[in-house]
Order: structure tokens, then C-alpha cells, then sequence
């Protein structure tokens, strides 16, 4: 099973989430853990092929993301996890775009320094 790593406030963010979506996106992580893929997971666009992957959740009226990679070594850097609020239709609004950016840098580094 791959190690789970949590980068930034992505787990506290998670914590936030409604439960149901918090369940959900558990689930997700758990099978990316072992290999798996969530039925919901797809890949982010803008990162390559499938380097960096998206759980999408709905909960009380809303959607919700979890932004999580398993390109890194053997582990799941979880990157960022949201509320979707994007005004223009399902795009991925640009700030969470570079948060996940800045956040994949800071796991890459992570990971090098616990190859060391």
C-alpha cells in the first residue's frame, strides 16, 4: 500500500468538507493507495496525462474536488481539497490551479528529500 502524504492545508481542508464528501473522497484515496482508481477520478487538465488526478463529490447542493497525485515514488501526495465555486461552468478556477501547482512543486521536493 502507498503512503498517504498531505500537503498544505489540504487535509484540514478536507476536514471542513461535509461528511458525505469527506467519506467519498476517503474512499477515493484509499484505492489510489492501493493502486486503484475512484470511478469519479479523472485527470486534472493542464498537468499532463494522468500525473495529477481530481475526485469530484457532490454534497448539499455544491461540488467539491480532491486534487491528488501518485506519480511521486510510492505514495499519494493529496494536494488540495475545495470547495468548487468557479462562475464559469466547470473549469477549475485559476488560484486553485496554482495552489495545486505550488503544492505539486512542494511534494516533489518532499519526496527527494525522503529519497535521501
Amino acid at each position: 500500500m502507498k503512503k498517504l502524504y498531505w500537503v498544505g492545508s489540504s487535509k484540514k481542508d478536507l476536514m471542513l468538507l461535509p461528511e458525505s464528501v469527506r467519506r467519498d473522497f476517503g474512499h477515493g484515496l484509499h484505492l489510489a493507495q492501493t493502486g486503484l482508481k475512484h470511478d469519479q477520478a479523472k485527470p486534472l487538465k493542464g498537468f499532463g496525462s494522468a500525473g495529477v488526478l481530481e475526485i469530484i463529490s457532490s454534497g448539499k447542493g455544491s461540488t467539491y474536488r480532491a486534487v491528488y497525485t501518485v506519480k511521486i515514488q510510492n505514495a499519494v501526495y493529496v494536494l488540495h481539497c475545495f470547495q468548487k465555486k468557479s462562475k464559469s461552468g466547470i473549469a477549475t478556477p485559476k488560484h486553485d490551479i496554482e495552489l495545486i501547482r505550488n503544492r505539486l512543486k512542494e511534494a516533489q521536493v518532499h519526496a527527494e528529500e525522503n529519497r535521501r
